[in-house]
Parts: C-alpha cells; structure tokens; sequence
C-alpha cells in the first residue's frame, strides 16, 4: 500500500514539473511602461542685441554733440553704440554692411542734420544687399533727404518743417508697409536746429525703443498706418511707432477713445482729420497712434501713465 504522504509529495513534484515557475517566489505584479516625459521646447532664442551707428551733422563736434551725449547713453544700457560724422558715410555703410553678413544682428542708424541724411543712405545701400534695418532715426535731417526705402522695419523723423539747415519732411517710398511716423516740432519756440537732438526726453524715448528691439518680431506689420503730426508748441513728444485702426463702438467719443488709449485728443483729430469733438458712428474706424511694444509689455501696462508736466 502507498504511503499517502508520498502521494502527496508526488502530486507536489508532478505540478512543478506542469508550472515550473512555482517554484520561485510569484513575481511582483508588472508595472505599465514609464512613458517618457517630454522635454520642455527650449525658449526661442532671443534676437543679439543691435548695432548701432550714429552720425553727426556738419561741424557735427560742435552742432551735433546730442549725438555723442546719446551715444553715452546708449553704451551705458549696454549696447554697441558709436558715433561717426556724415563725410565718411558710405564708408560706415559698407563695414556696418560687412558686419551684419558676418554676424547678423538688428541694425540702428540715428542721424542729425546731414546724419540723417546719411542713415537713409545707408539703408538704401543695406536694400541693394536684401539686408533688413530695424530702425532708422532722423533728427531734423537735411532738405535733399532720400524717401525712405522698403527694407527699413520702422522709421521716425523729428522735424522742424521751417528749418534753414535741416527741415527734412522725409517720407516713404510707395509701397512701404513698415512702421512710419514724422514729427514736426516747428510750432515749438524752444526748438531750433542746434539742439533739438539734445533733448533728454527724446534720448530716453530713443533708449527706451532700442531696448525693446530684440523682443519685436521682426516681421513687417501690415496693419501699421503712418503717423504725420504738427505737434502743438507746448506739448513733449511722443515717439509712438505708428498707428492703428480701431474701431468705434457704441457710445464712444473722441475723448474716450483717447482715454483708453492713453494718447492725447489732439493725435486723434489730427490722425483722422476730425475736430476733437467729432460725433462717430459705430463701425467707423479711427487711427490711434500705438508703441510698438512686445505683447508682454503690453499687457504690463494696463494702468494708464500720468501724462507727463507740460503736456495737456
């Protein structure tokens, strides 16, 4: 008769050798396959910083020095700021040509006087070789001054429109749709040809907007309209980048539209051709002077800035 403990231990044997993985431990239950975490995009990479040339008008070393003072400061934000007189400007254009194809980086040209007649040469140079220029500056430039060309991203003339030695209305050529705005200063007393580029505010408007450059996508807006503005005699500039079409709701008035704006009535009426007062009709559309600014710091500027002293 069989021993039933050997029974046992043969049934034992018998099942191990149908499931062999008995005989281990039983494996902990299997974990689902990690999924990798997706790497975060790095962040784009920002534009260097510009280049900046500026250039003096006649007798520049003692009618032009706002433009050394600027340069000053200009260096001091920490760019690359230099200032040349307007005999050596074609000179200048082709090694600030030469840099840019060695090392491609936005290019600022700022000119007084004959300076400013010199940034525009330049650019038209910079077209010739399908180089873009971020921002071109004229202060007061002179009469003979070219139109503004197509490969210039923003331009800004301050003006004094019955200036002997400067006086230059610059425009731009047909079919410019960069970022445009002209300033004349004529109706203001305290203005004249020999120190309206040594005005502080300016240079800080100026600094301001160079600072901001690598954050604007370089890409030419096509809704910018140009500005043109007689500003009235006691009012500082504002160096706004262009404008744009907004459109009327209802209710609104010129003055609200200007408060929410946080722009001055006169820039409407003179933006629209309408007296301040103008009644407006819903749908209408009305340009509105802006800062080309990134939108980031637009969004950061949703409290509206006390107008500064002297402007009304």
């Amino acid at each position: 008769m069989i021993d039933p403990r050997r029974l046992v231990v043969l049934a034992a044997v018998a099942l191990l050798a149908l499931n062999p993985g008995m005989a281990a431990a039983s494996p902990a239950k299997p974990k689902p396959a990690a999924v990798p975490a997706v790497a975060p995009l790095p962040p784009a990479e920002p534009l260097p910083p510009p280049k900046i040339y500026l250039f003096r008008g006649a007798m520049g070393p003692i009618f032009s020095t706002g433009m050394d003072r600027l340069a000053e400061k200009l260096t001091k934000a920490g760019f690359s700021a230099d200032v040349y007189e307007f005999t050596i400007c074609r000179w200048i254009g082709d090694r600030a040509i030469a840099s840019y194809k060695e090392a491609p980086a936005p290019i600022v040209l700022i000119g007084h006087s004959m300076g400013g007649l010199c940034s525009v040469i330049i650019s038209e140079m910079a077209a010739k070789e399908n180089i873009p220029i971020s921002l071109v500056i004229t202060i007061d430039p002179a009469h003979a001054t070219d139109d503004v060309p197509l490969n210039v991203e923003r331009f800004i003339n301050i003006f004094l429109s019955d200036s002997v030695l400067g006086g230059g209305n610059v425009v731009a050529v047909p079919g410019f749709r960069g970022h445009y705005a002209s300033y004349d200063l004529k109706e203001n007393s305290r203005v004249s040809h020999i120190n309206i580029e040594k005005s502080d505010d300016i240079h800080r408007q100026i600094v301001d907007m160079v600072t901001q450059l690598p954050r604007i996508p370089p890409q030419i807006q096509v809704d910018a309209v140009p500005l043109r503005y007689l500003v009235p005699g006691d009012t500082l500039v504002e160096l706004w980048d262009s404008g744009v079409r907004l459109p009327v709701r209802r209710g609104d008035t010129m003055a609200s539209i200007a408060a929410a704006n946080r722009v001055p009535l006169w820039t409407l009426a003179q933006s629209n051709s309408l007296p301040e007062n103008a009644t407006l009709t819903p749908g209408q559309s009305i340009i509105v002077p802006r800062h080309l600014t990134p939108p980031d710091a637009a969004a950061a500027m949703a409290a509206p800035a006390p107008p500064p002293a002297g402007r009304k």
